[in-house]
């Protein structure tokens, strides 16, 4: 089973421009996902896919001087990029991972794969809810062609996956239950605001690692309420 991540990148963000790239720890919060996802066992190929507006040039150019794979395709039609962008390594599965999301759980990701693996299912659920900014999506890459042939909605094109948990009854699925140390909804770990740059800061600083893992993140936050409150007023915008 080949299976391969696809980070989706842009600097077009509306509460936060330029996040991917912001300094965090001792480098910039795209190198924090990458070096994350390169920790998932089981990942054959891990792929920056940005947009070809000009003002993605700055992640394109990232991508070379890391040596990241990377593709540049549609801007609001994130479906087409994916799909496009994965068409080239040939995969049975495709992980999507956004770049706002620097802590991205390697752990509970390497134990997904295994279950896509042993029960070759089109789509993993995870069970319960998560802190923002922790899971991954992994979906086969035959099921991905499929939303992406008769999916004609914006919010299908714009949202990878969500047509897969719109129609769930048209797919093969599995449940994964996440370990009861994840379990703590309420608790923001991504960047979509200043105050979740914060936060995501004060977490780059407190353990100076990248691949600290997120269940020492969740602890620490539920152990310090004043660092997790930076950005627990934060509304998710809602999918349209």
């Amino acid at each position: 089973m080949k299976l391969i991540s696809i980070i989706q990148a842009r600097m077009g963000s509306t509460r936060l421009p330029g996040k991917v790239l912001k300094p965090l720890g001792d480098t910039d919060v795209l190198s924090y996902v990458v070096a994350r996802c390169r920790k998932i066992e089981g990942v054959a190929e891990v792929i920056v896919a940005t947009s070809s507006l000009p003002q993605d040039d700055a992640i394109a150019e990232w991508c070379k001087d890391h040596f990241i794979s990377y593709y540049r395709g549609s801007e609001k039609d994130v479906l087409d990029r994916y799909v496009q962008c994965a068409k080239y390594y040939k995969p049975d599965y495709v992980m999507r991972v956004t770049s706002d999301c620097p802590f991205v759980d390697y752990e509970m990701a390497s134990e997904m794969v295994a279950l896509a693996k042993s029960t070759q299912v089109e789509i993993i659920d995870i069970k319960k809810e998560l802190p923002r900014g922790l899971a991954v999506e992994i979906i086969s890459y035959d099921a991905l062609c499929r939303i992406h042939n008769i999916s004609t909605e914006i919010r299908h094109r714009e949202h990878v996956t969500y047509y897969a948990y719109e129609f769930k009854e048209e797919f093969k699925r599995a449940s994964y239950e996440p370990p009861a140390n994840r379990q703590y909804p309420q608790l923001r770990i991504t960047l979509d605001t200043v105050e979740d740059y914060i936060l995501c800061n004060a977490l780059a600083n407190h353990f100076n690692n990248k691949f600290i893992s997120s269940a020492a993140i969740v602890a620490f936050l539920n152990s310090t309420p004043e660092v997790a409150k930076i950005n627990a007023h934060i509304e998710q915008k809602e999918v349209k």
